[in-house]
């Protein structure tokens, strides 16, 4: 579950200048430059925690002198009320990078709460649950770390570490004669035998021939939990089988109970809640 130092403070900085600017108006005009303060970072709702260190990342850059302790660790499961860390040091500081910590902190906490709901909700099966490119863009580093928090699995991160052939590819290709094996073929030729295959297909008969085609893994586009079983009966094994389109809390047993490997997730960092948590001077 590491967080690369170097990204989380590309983040920070980019978050801080976006906010700060030229200076916290507020805070330089209201309050002392010698008052010293304290301030604890409490959780208002029960959720996973995910993004303390960006919180230290975003008091590191504004004030090394401001100290943050934190009283639970990464990836705790806590309920409303806990006090997840203490920052300590110049009251202006702590004002200033107040709202961009909160801001990460919570949604990187809600990204993971949500995740680890979604896992819980397949405990006992095979599948394993996967997050999508549908990032926040500037974010993605941290909302997928943040899956990892909540116990999921990162899909690609991005263009570049993986083929997957989507309906748009599929449809430009059968345009110029290339039908779907075609296409497979036409793409496995041009790949190394590291680099993993992965095509989008919206039926059974479409499934079969993918798997035969040589594809690694198949994604099982929006079919329904009795045609998603017949599809993982279809490929057999021959290669690995993935459920996406529309996945709820509600729906992800029965799809995970068809037998598929994995099931992704737009859902987790698309239009996730930020979980709620306040800083109290």
């Amino acid at each position: 579950m590491e967080l690369p130092r170097h990204i989380v403070d590309a983040v920070v900085a980019q978050a801080l200048t976006e906010d700060v600017g030229g200076g916290d108006l507020t805070t330089l005009t209201a309050i002392p430059a010698t008052v010293q303060s304290s301030a604890q970072v409490v959780v208002r709702e029960a959720g996973v925690v995910a993004g303390l260190p960006v919180v230290i990342a975003v008091f590191r850059q504004l004030d090394p002198g401001v100290v943050v302790l934190c009283h639970v660790a990464e990836g705790a499961t806590v309920s409303a009320g806990t006090t997840l860390a203490t920052i300590t040091g110049s009251a202006r500081s702590i004002l200033t990078g107040e709202r961009v910590a909160l801001n990460l902190l919570q949604r990187l906490s809600g990204i993971a709460t949500l995740t680890a709901q979604y896992v819980a909700a397949i405990a006992g099966t095979q599948a394993k649950i996967l997050d999508t490119r549908k990032t926040t863009p500037g974010l993605r580093a941290l909302e997928k770390y943040a899956v990892r928090v909540g116990g999921g699995y990162n899909h690609r991160f991005g263009l570049y570490d993986g083929v997957m052939l989507k309906d748009n590819h599929l449809a430009i290709l059968a345009a110029q004669g290339i039908d779907l094996a075609g296409a497979i073929r036409h793409v496995r030729r041009q790949l190394g035998p590291m680099v993993r295959l992965e095509v989008e297909v919206e039926s059974v008969a479409a499934a079969t021939i993918a798997a035969e085609a040589g594809a690694d893994l198949i994604l099982l586009d929006n079919m329904p939990p009795d045609q998603l079983r017949l599809a993982v009966q279809a490929v057999a094994g021959c290669a690995k089988t993935e459920a996406s389109g529309g996945v709820t809390l509600q729906t992800v047993r029965a799809i995970a109970e068809t037998g598929v490997d994995y099931i992704s997730v737009g859902a987790l960092t698309h239009s996730v809640r930020a979980l709620d948590i306040g800083l109290d001077i």
